[in-house]
């Protein structure tokens, strides 16, 4: 998978710039692979790079500075998303990644879209962020006011690799709507499908994601976007045969225009690491992200999941073992 873009927390830039040529060679990197702009993963991403850093030269947590792991620069990368970023973990191509926990568990065990692959057993968590909700979403004045209303349409279903498309799938499987045959299946990013559906060259998209998504808030501003639930019999059949899955709200007001609850299905983001990495490593970010007094601020201020990310909620759904590092703070910390 080619990962397109880097953030670097701004921080972190700068006190590279400056650090000595001493000072560098202390330096780790520790790139977090995320999602495509627009979405939720990415810029999620870029406020933990954002907390975990404290890179050489920077000022240190009890002067004033960052309060992350000391040597540290933290990159959040865009990519494809769930199964991509396990792919790139598997290869060593990335230190970490988010990855929703049906995807982190299937790539573990070599089951569901994984089965006949190796499984990638190197795969470890470090933290449960937040959960993800199945959001989809209509032009406005399409018709669709049910996800069979989908059949004899344009539907975009996610990047390739990505969790959102298994996700898509799940839900047109439990309404009994074949991809490609019920429905013409386009496979964009969510931005992408908001701009084709303006252009009216598309009805709907699907895409698993934590809310307010940005390109949702966007399309509903602007042109107009209607929720569609995902409920009754075929939820509950969803959730049988994917029970990562749980039965969820997006509440009313979350995007202009839909002023009811929309029932869903959410499932848990991880943040996922490689068990071949360095146990201080693990147990450094972990605690960059927890033990950091300014980290709760940061998160909260730089997006509405940002709240959600807490120790409390640090096990949730994890369905694989944690990376040694990151339990062996929880174990201190009493966490564990």
């Amino acid at each position: 998978m080619k990962l397109t873009r880097a953030l670097v927390a701004g921080v972190a830039v700068v006190a590279c710039a400056l650090a000595s040529g001493a000072e560098a060679q202390k330096m780790q990197f520790f790139r977090i692979a995320s999602g495509s702009a627009g979405g939720t993963y990415y810029p999620m991403a870029g406020l933990l790079a954002q907390v975990v850093s404290n890179p050489p030269g920077a000022r240190t947590c009890a002067k004033g500075g960052n309060c992350g792991m000391e040597n540290l620069v933290a990159i959040a990368q865009s990519a494809h998303g769930s199964v991509a970023n396990v792919n790139s973990i598997k290869s060593d191509q990335v230190e970490s990644g988010f990855a929703q926990s049906d995807v982190t568990y299937w790539a573990y065990t070599g089951t569901g879209p994984f089965k006949g692959k190796e499984p990638i057993k190197k795969l470890c968590v470090l933290a449960s962020l937040y959960p993800e909700h199945v959001h989809v979403v209509s032009g406005k004045g399409r018709g669709i006011k049910s996800v069979s209303d989908l059949k004899g349409k344009s539907v975009a279903m996610g990047l390739p690799a990505s969790g959102a498309l298994v996700g898509a799938r799940l839900v047109v499987d439990a309404y009994g709507l074949k991809e490609k045959k019920d429905f013409k299946a386009e496979y964009v990013k969510s931005k992408t499908g908001a701009d084709m559906i303006r252009d009216k060259h598309l009805d709907a998209f699907i895409t698993v994601t934590g809310y307010p998504n940005a390109s949702i808030v966007e399309m509903a501003a602007t042109q107009g976007a209607e929720l569609v639930a995902v409920a009754g019999p075929q939820r509950d059949a969803l959730i049988k045969k994917a029970p990562f899955y749980s039965k969820a709200v997006i509440p009313s007001g979350t995007y202009k225009g839909n002023d009811t609850d929309v029932a869903t299905v959410a499932v848990g983001a991880l943040w996922v690491s490689r068990a071949n990495l360095p146990e201080s490593l693990h147990y450094g970010v972990v605690k960059g992200l927890f033990g950091n007094k300014k980290a709760a601020k940061v998160l909260a201020n730089g997006h509405a999941k940002g709240k959600s990310m807490t120790l409390d909620t640090a096990f949730d759904g994890v369905p694989i073992p944690l990376c040694k590092g990151a339990e062996k703070y929880y174990k201190e910390v009493g966490a564990r």
